[in-house]
């Protein structure tokens, strides 16, 4: 009962503010004639007084005292004339409280839940659904009393790197190595939220991290992959080159991540390299959930390397075409806006990859996750935004 009787308070209260503009319109108008009347009034004392000390001739005194009773009659003409109903305002005054309320109402009964009872906080911990904010709330609430449980820390911390908060998952990947040991996915994890960070940017601390992790899993190509990535960012593309070119021969011919991979060895002056089909597929890998229209085939490998710098550049410049084209035709794959924007900031073409950024966050609004890892990226390769997201 409690609740419909807010209900009711809270529409009233609207409605009043509404209708006050109406109902003080008539009022406000009589205001603004005696007010006018008024003055005009003082207009003629002080023509009085200024025909009495001689500032003014009899003549000109005339001529405006004749002016200003003109506009005292019309004034007062006004005052005396009875007010016509106003129709449009009847019409919003019996909108406003008859049938915006029942609206409202009819809404609310279709829509709402009025038979649900009320959740404090508790309730709603104890049984949270699919709420997500709930949910980490309830992970939050258990960790805060259970600091030392790594399981807990260990399941929170890639929630946080999906909800953008990667400050906290940083947090959650250190409790969860100090507490459970570290592993190739722990590892890997807080490295790419030291990445997030630093914007990208592979730290000395991020290379210790990933360092630890191939001492696990010599062949993780996700640690093998951002290692490259640093000398690359060190400004060593020999090296980068060479530990790429090793991390595509290793990788599978239908690996998602092989051509990122290979976009970063044609930026430091490779040729794309043939993957070694035996090797297995390793889950996690980077970009291993990516799609991947306009990948070259075994054949256009294999004729790169007998290509010159300007050939395999244009034989590049190609395939990235050719996945524009087919994002064109089908929009609907996150991943290859991702590859395309990626290649064209490869290409150093910039314009067209603000182009593509411009055209990905159409079909992925920014308000998603999806279209603010699209922005993230375009901060990471020093792609414009202006207009992007409009």
């Amino acid at each position: 009962m409690l609740f419909w009787i807010l209900v009711a308070v809270l529409t009233a209260a609207v409605a009043i503010i509404l209708l006050f503009p109406l109902l003080r319109g008539a009022k406000a108008a009589e205001n603004i004639r005696a007010g006018e009347a008024a003055v005009y009034r003082d207009q003629l004392r002080e023509l009085d007084r200024d025909l009495n000390g001689g500032l003014i001739t009899p003549e000109e005194a005339d001529y405006a005292r004749a002016e200003i009773g003109r506009r005292l009659i019309a004034v007062s003409a006004d005052e005396e004339e009875t007010p016509k109903p106003a129709r449009h305002h009847r019409f919003t005054e019996a909108f406003v409280l008859l049938v915006l309320p029942v609206l409202g109402l009819c809404l609310y009964l279709t829509t709402g839940r009025p038979d649900l009872p009320s959740q404090p906080l508790e309730a709603r911990l104890e049984n949270p659904g699919n709420d997500m904010a709930v949910l980490i709330t309830k992970a939050e609430r258990h960790l805060a009393q259970n600091p030392d449980d790594g399981k807990g820390w260990d399941v929170l911390a890639p929630i946080y790197v999906r909800t953008m908060r990667v400050n906290d998952a940083q947090v959650a990947y250190r409790n969860a190595i100090r507490l459970l040991g570290s592993s190739p996915a722990r590892l890997d994890g807080l490295a790419e939220t030291l990445m997030a960070v630093s914007d990208g940017v592979v730290t000395a601390e991020t290379r210790q991290v990933l360092e630890q992790s191939l001492t696990l899993e010599p062949d993780n190509p996700r640690a093998r992959f951002y290692i490259a990535l640093s000398m690359e960012q060190a400004g060593r593309p020999d090296e980068a080159r060479q530990a790429f070119e090793a991390l595509a021969k290793q990788s599978p011919a239908d690996a998602p991540w092989l051509p990122l991979v290979n976009q970063h060895i044609a930026m430091n002056g490779g040729a794309p390299a043939v993957p070694d089909q035996a090797a297995p597929i390793t889950p996690g890998a980077p970009g291993a959930n990516q799609a991947a229209p306009g990948n070259p085939t075994q054949q256009d490998v294999a004729a790169a390397d007998n290509m010159s710098a300007g050939d395999r550049q244009q034989m590049i410049r190609g395939m990235v075409e050719s996945l524009d084209a087919k994002l064109s035709a089908d929009p609907n794959n996150f991943e290859g806006w991702v590859r395309l924007v990626r290649s064209y900031a490869v290409l150093n073409d910039k314009d067209r990859a603000a182009a593509a950024l411009k055209r990905g966050l159409a079909v992925f609004p920014p308000p998603g996750e999806q279209g603010r890892q699209l922005l993230a990226l375009a901060k990471e390769l020093g792609i414009s935004t202006e207009g992007a997201t409009q």
